[in-house]
């Protein structure tokens, strides 16, 4: 709502400021739903529109910018049931198909009728106060406390880094644990080329991770995570590396035919543990791999990928299922053509 330097202000003069006709049906709906929101107090018969303790920070251009966040969610979110269960079940996640979240309110008995409508609102609120952003090709909530952090204090001071906001289930840093002490049967690590922000590497792999890895493997419990949502302190190799060795499944994407995915993927080898390949049409697989079986992924088009993505999860998921299943020792390059590295070099 515009602000007139004032928390009370006459209907009237309102919406003179607004140029629009305090009488008209639109004018009436806005003060109807400013006041269901809790952002203003007072029907549109009423003489006087005033400005709740929230509806002021939050429309106040001047107001502290942590404290604007709190008071637009506690408006647009907290305080509207169905907004708020939505919220909390689905926090520090990818944004869920509207027909997923359709089911979730259906369970909570609300009027078929009203749930699109629901949904639409919540996810346009969700998207103007910031908590609901893209990140690795995906729209996610984001805990508010998070999202506050991440803004400039008092002294214009950022005490959030944006990069742990994110994990593969959304978020890293929700929990007080080491990231050593995680459970690392459950975990994926997506060895893969990165880049920088909004560069072709980077949006390929938002795009495979996703669209491909993250649901062929969310049906086994497993959480896919990739280096640049590692987000504990300390040496970034280091922590490769543990996933490297720790994990219980690495997705290697061999597109762009990155050195750094090709070390991390000899790494991978000389534990001996499991690796699913991947790889976009357009790349060669390389000599040394071409024996290993590999996903191709066609990306030439729009149109011939998309038809394609549930065959290409199905055959992620089916890779991840047999290491899971498998016995003893994983067969790679290395212990194929050296085998008695393992005896002679890591158990020697």
């Amino acid at each position: 709502m515009q602000r007139l330097g004032a928390k009370r202000v006459r209907r009237l003069t309102l919406f003179e400021a607004l140029g629009k006709s305090a009488e008209s049906g639109p004018s009436r709906q806005m003060v109807t739903n400013s006041a269901r929101y809790g952002i203003t107090i007072g029907s549109y018969q009423a003489d006087y529109i005033e400005l709740t303790s929230d509806g002021d920070i939050a429309s106040n251009p001047e107001a502290d910018k942590r404290a604007q966040l709190e008071a637009r969610f506690r408006l647009a979110i907290q305080a509207v049931k169905p907004f708020r269960e939505i919220y909390e079940k689905f926090e520090g996640q990818k944004l869920p198909n509207h027909s997923v979240i359709r089911d979730f309110l259906q369970e909570s008995a609300y009027a078929e009728d009203e749930i699109s409508q629901c949904i639409d609102t919540f996810v346009v609120n969700a998207k103007y106060i910031g908590i609901l952003k893209p990140y690795a090709g995906a729209e996610r909530l984001l805990p508010i406390n998070h999202v506050v952090e991440d803004l400039p204090g008092p002294q214009g001071t950022r005490l959030a880094d944006p990069a742990r906001l994110i994990s593969a289930q959304g978020i890293v840093g929700g929990s007080d644990e080491p990231e050593t002490e995680q459970d690392w049967s459950k975990v994926c690590f997506y060895v893969t080329p990165i880049g920088a922000v909004d560069s072709e590497n980077r949006q390929h792999s938002d795009l495979f991770l996703q669209s491909i890895v993250e649901p062929a493997l969310a049906e086994f419990g497993i959480r896919v995570v990739r280096a640049d949502h590692i987000g504990n302190p300390g040496m970034i190799t280091a922590q490769v590396i543990e996933h490297i060795v720790k994990s219980r499944i690495v997705v290697a994407d061999l597109s762009f035919h990155n050195p750094n995915v090709f070390y991390e993927l000899a790494l991978r080898h000389a534990c001996r543990k499991p690796v699913i390949q991947i790889i976009r049409k357009a790349d060669r697989i390389p000599f040394d791999l071409d024996q290993v079986r590999t996903i191709v992924i066609d990306t030439s088009t729009i149109y011939t990928l998309v038809p394609q993505l549930e065959t290409y999860r199905s055959e992620v998921a089916m890779q991840v299922r047999r290491a899971m299943d498998g016995v003893g020792d994983v067969e790679n390059p290395l212990t194929v053509f050296y085998p008695d590295f393992w005896n002679n070099t890591v158990r020697g």
